[in-house]
């Protein structure tokens, strides 16, 4: 998965999860979870929509590597290449 694919999966899952989100003002750095108030299950959904996209199976050992939008993004495009 390109950097740019996986941004665009990203930024989908979100908007799967918080509809009304305005990833424009989110800052690549920050924590995900804090910037959405993404609650447990929120982030469960957001991380199996992540898996759908890719294709690839993530595990619980991995959600500490999915805390930024920057993050993910190199998550996605280095770690499940």
């Amino acid at each position: 998965m390109t950097p740019d694919q996986a941004r665009d999966a990203v930024r989908d899952a979100v908007h799967r999860i918080v509809p009304d989100a305005d990833l424009d003002v989110l800052v690549p750095e920050d924590n995900l979870r804090e910037q959405l108030e993404l609650d447990s299950l929120d982030f469960l959904s957001f991380v199996e929509l992540l898996s759908e996209r890719s294709g690839r199976s993530i595990d619980e050992d991995d959600y500490d590597k999915l805390t930024s939008l920057s993050a993910c993004v190199a998550f996605l495009s280095h770690q499940l290449a």
